[in-house]
């Protein structure tokens, strides 16, 4: 949830990105630090495990500057990708003002990407969200891969054609800042135009 504290003109917003194992969640939080976030000192908190790189969350508290006349901090989440770790997935959801679904292109991913977005549907329903509520940008990352499933191939296996999509190769960088911008204006914008969505923020006078 969105909270808008009116008297000190700032406004936090939370993007947490989702998908499958070892698709580049951390990958892209790891690239936008190193390009935003260091020179600010903001640091990047995680939890790993061995069996996978994030059990719990990254967070990326990211000073934006002023959008729409407010002075935006972003708060950049991953969720753990394997499945057993769905408490901690479900948790860091609550109160998700806008989403970040990373693809993996390896055509050996393909099932895991599906199970991913068919859990996201899931978890979303838990705090009684529907996905087509949330501000979702898609990123199809590794397309570096010389058997790259196609983007077609993807947006029929995800049902995404209503969605942003993002092709990336977040190990280099690419895509990744633009994925980022492009979910930042989706939830930006659904804040600013969407009457739901205000009411559903945290405000303060």
């Amino acid at each position: 949830m969105a909270f808008v504290n009116r008297s000190s003109g700032e406004l936090h917003c939370k993007i947490v990105y989702y998908g499958p194992g070892r698709g580049g969640k951390t990958t892209n939080l790891e690239y936008v630090h190193r390009r935003l976030a260091e020179r600010h000192n903001m640091p990047l908190t995680r939890l790993k495990t061995a069996g996978d790189r994030t059990i719990y969350f990254d967070l990326l508290p990211l000073d934006l500057g002023t959008i729409l006349g407010y002075h935006t901090h972003l708060h950049l989440y991953t969720v753990p990708g394997q499945p057993k770790y769905n408490a901690s997935r479900r948790l860091v959801l609550r109160g998700v003002d806008g989403l970040v679904f990373v693809a993996d292109s390896h055509p050996g991913q393909m099932f895991y990407n599906r199970e991913s977005m068919e859990n996201l549907r899931r978890n979303l329903a838990i705090f009684g969200r529907r996905l087509e509520t949330v501000p979702l940008i898609m990123q199809y990352n590794k397309r570096d891969l010389p058997n790259a499933v196609s983007t077609t191939s993807l947006d029929a296996l995800l049902g995404t054609r209503r969605w942003p999509v993002h092709e990336a190769v977040a190990a280099d960088g690419d895509g990744v800042l633009p994925t980022l911008k492009a979910a930042v204006h989706a939830v930006v914008s659904q804040l600013a135009g969407d009457p739901r969505s205000r009411q559903g923020a945290g405000i303060v006078s």
